[in-house]
């Protein structure tokens, strides 16, 4: 099964449901590319619109692709590698058809789900009989804002903790590995 993850800036949610780009942070560049990496996923699209965001990123990868820093951490530099910069999740969806030669199955992520079409461990099944690559989102921010979720597939259910008060607000950065590890290895 080929995998392909999604980070969104653009279009979330903000905490009043509006529409929003929230900003990229350095952590979720390397953090979530290092995940990818480890659970054999192709690509870790970070999509946001925002053109100094894209200058950021951009940085912050040149950073690990030159010489010297590359030679300090090498398993930096080769996580980052998967990393892709895209300004729309519908530009993503182009990239991994025409890599592929089919449209992915989009796969979208939200702690505050109400209903969901999978549990994660099931993604690896759906994918491999129906020989399709998944797209996998997650939202940054209060999360993807209908725009985004208007577009997926399947809905995949939330994670759950053992907060005795049903408290549920992961990092982003939490959240993927967590459901790297029920797609890719549990299932």
């Amino acid at each position: 099964m080929k995998l392909y993850t999604g980070l969104v800036h653009s279009p979330i949610k903000n905490k009043n449901g509006e529409l929003v780009t929230t900003s990229v942070t350095n952590m979720d560049v390397h953090d979530i590319s290092r995940s990818c990496k480890t659970f054999g996923v192709e690509q870790y699209h970070i999509i946001t619109p925002l053109q100094v965001q894209h200058q950021l990123i951009q940085r912050i990868l040149g950073h690990w692709e030159r010489d010297e820093n590359g030679a300090y951490n090498p398993d930096r530099q080769d996580a980052l590698g998967i990393a892709r910069l895209s300004h729309s999740i519908e530009d993503s969806i182009k990239v991994i058809e025409e890599k592929e030669g089919i449209r992915p199955y989009i796969c979208v992520t939200g702690a505050n789900f109400e209903s969901f079409d999978l549990k994660a461990e099931e993604v690896k099944e759906k994918a491999t009989l129906d020989k399709r690559p998944i797209f996998l989102l997650f939202g940054t921010g209060w999360g993807l804002h209908a725009k985004a979720l208007e577009l997926a597939d399947y809905h995949i259910e939330p994670l759950y903790g053992a907060h005795p008060e049903g408290y549920n607000h992961l990092s982003v950065r939490s959240a993927v590995a967590i459901y790297l590890d029920r797609i890719m290895v549990r299932s």
